[in-house]
């Protein structure tokens, strides 16, 4: 008797995505070679989890994304057409816990900048989400965030940086990469923000940071009355504890950074604000 693969082994035959209205297995699934996602990046897209067979905070992703696709000019489709398609995606594939990507680019277009008269592609797939260690080694990168950027608070899917920062920080045996912006204050990391313990008082840097307005840091801003304050990249390394956020980490704690320890990992603010954000993903779905 053959069994059913789990959602962690399950092959392109098995797994079902979501296209322009069509749930379709993985191997069916074809998107255009000149789609403008795929030739120029020209894209925005969300990361959700999925609790209890539900995405969670779909409405902050959701507005999230419309003010993405706003300012970068594409069109997407109706809220409550992608909240459903990330259900049943969730559903089909048997997920109860997991990882949810929805994209959308203005569609098909010439083989440079300019874009064509397509309507836009949009997709939705779902994996299982391997756990992270309990916590993390971040290391700083010469790179920067250009905070005046077009694209500078908006989740496209341009993260040819983020990739090769990524790459750079695990060589030095880190797990992420930080970011300065171009005044060299303290930014985010390739998929992730950040948050600092300054004299008893959680900080996070501000959006006019160049750093994207992710929902779990705004989420753990209203659990924890954290505040928005610039600050040097050299900060990091001298606070008393740290912690990343994201959709997949929620609050991540920081354990080093550029190979030095910190001295509380984690410490007594950031484990308040993990318990706080736990009991809020334990109570409510889409907060």
């Amino acid at each position: 008797m053959t069994e059913t693969p789990t959602p962690a082994e399950a092959s392109p035959a098995s797994r079902v995505v979501w296209i322009n209205g069509a749930l379709l297995p993985e191997d069916e699934a074809r998107i255009s070679p000149f789609d403008h996602g795929w030739l120029v990046g020209d894209a925005v897209f969300e990361t959700l989890v999925i609790v209890r067979g539900m995405p969670f905070a779909a409405r902050r992703h959701l507005e999230r994304l419309a003010y993405s696709a706003k300012h970068l000019g594409i069109s997407v489709p109706d809220t409550e057409v992608l909240r459903e398609a990330m259900i049943a995606v969730a559903a089909t594939n048997g997920l109860q816990e997991g990882r949810l990507r929805v994209t959308v680019s203005s569609g098909t277009g010439p083989l440079g900048s300019n874009r064509g008269d397509s309507p836009p592609t949009a997709t939705v797939a779902a994996t299982p989400q391997s756990p992270w260690p309990a916590t993390i080694a971040v290391a700083t990168v010469d790179w920067t965030i250009n905070e005046r950027s077009p694209l500078a608070g908006l989740k496209t899917v341009s993260y040819g940086a983020n990739v090769r920062a990524l790459a750079a920080a695990k060589e030095l045996g880190a797990s992420e990469a930080i970011f300065a912006n171009t005044q060299g204050q303290l930014c985010e990391g390739t998929g992730s923000n950040i948050f600092l313990a300054h004299q008893g008082q959680l900080i996070t840097p501000s959006l006019a940071s160049g750093c994207l307005a992710g929902v779990t840091r705004q989420l753990v801003i209203e659990l924890t009355g954290a505040v928005e304050r610039d600050v040097p990249l050299d900060s990091l390394a001298d606070a008393g504890e740290a912690f990343l956020t994201s959709t997949t980490r929620d609050v991540h704690p920081i354990h080093a950074v550029d190979g030095h320890p910190l001295p509380n990992a984690p410490g007594p603010l950031t484990q308040a604000a993990a318990q706080a954000f736990a009991h809020l993903k334990a109570t409510q779905i889409d907060p």
